[in-house]
């Protein structure tokens, strides 16, 4: 099951109290305060790992408690510390703190982490309340207390390359012949519900990855049918390849589904429609496919590319445009 957004309260552990104790041994008068401080509090840790591509692991379980630190003891023993908790999350998760919506930490690459709930100092024993003037000191101090918050998790998948288009524009398709992805694929609307990725082989040693995002339609932008749940992945793709159907089933126009899939790119954010983009005419083997692609060549002034998913028409091509653009921006 693929989640791409959970709600959860992560707790801290309070830190242990210190220990009001004095030394009673024989032959030793006077021996003075020996109470130990207190174990610190467990913290909660989110890090992004490698493989990890799903926040399903999450979805199941909104609190995530640490264990408290044990109090200290005699002879200056100190509490035993808590254990962190550490929340494995896939990368390109955003950490959003639900009571100020602020982003905490972008979690873009495998490795990074950030301390989500910070565990509760240990209490102070009463060995450092001893003074010249006060040598049989009963003062403690209790453990702190741990952090609380409430959380947004967010993934933005994290993709060199992402499919974009209208419903059923033959995006999945595309994703399985270029990759070993296998999608829902039917010939119904919105068969992408989340999005999919697939590893492109270019080479023995090069390869991209390639994000089958879930259909578009016109107020998107606004949150209307998939809206931000499509819009919030395409964020994170470096090149948008986008996918015109020749021939709708819903009978519209494929230069006006262009225009208007362009539009909700740019009124979500000015910088989508600045990125870089790969036209793809899908289905060439239809009749009206070429019309199609010569009329968007014209409309935006640069080539497109017409393949089929059924022939093999143009899938080499369409590699060879993705690799050049890719290389490009690495040379930036």
């Amino acid at each position: 099951m693929f989640v791409d957004r959970v709600h959860i309260e992560v707790a801290a552990g309070n830190g242990g109290r210190g220990s009001s104790s004095f030394r009673r041994e024989k032959y030793v008068p006077r021996g003075g305060p020996d109470g130990g401080d207190g174990g610190h509090g467990g913290s909660v840790i989110l890090c992004a790992q490698a493989g990890v591509d799903s926040l399903a692991a999450l979805s199941h379980r909104r609190q995530w408690r640490a264990e408290h630190g044990q109090s200290g003891g005699p002879c200056n023993c100190q509490g035993r510390a808590a254990q962190d908790i550490v929340l494995l999350v896939p990368p390109g998760t955003m950490v959003i703190d639900e009571s100020t919506r602020l982003v905490l930490k972008d979690l873009a690459t495998p490795g990074e982490s950030i301390i989500a709930a910070q565990g509760g100092a240990g209490g102070k024993g009463n060995v450092h309340f001893k003074t010249s003037t006060n040598r049989a000191p009963r003062e403690t101090t209790p453990g702190e207390k741990g952090a609380v918050r409430r959380l947004l998790l967010e993934l933005k998948v994290i993709a060199d390359v992402g499919l974009v288009g209208k419903p059923n524009a033959g995006k999945s398709t595309l994703l399985s012949r270029l990759s070993r992805a296998r999608p829902e694929i039917a010939d119904y609307a919105f068969t992408t519900k989340t999005p999919m990725l697939g590893i492109v082989s270019v080479s023995h040693d090069r390869s991209f990855v390639l994000a089958d995002l879930p259909g578009l339609i016109e107020g998107a932008h606004a949150g209307v049918g998939l809206g931000h749940e499509f819009l919030r992945h395409v964020e994170r793709a470096g090149l948008i390849v986008h996918v015109v159907e020749p021939q709708p089933v819903d009978g519209s126009d494929p230069l006006a589904n262009y225009r208007s899939i362009r539009d909700e790119l740019v009124r979500y954010d000015e910088g989508l429609g600045k990125r870089p983009e790969i036209v793809v005419v899908s289905k060439s083997e239809l009749p009206d496919a070429m019309d199609v692609q010569e009329i968007l060549a014209q409309e935006i002034g640069r080539d497109v590319i017409a393949v089929s998913a059924v022939t093999g028409q143009g899938l080499n091509t369409l590699l060879a445009r993705i690799v050049t653009e890719l290389d490009r921006q690495k040379s930036i």
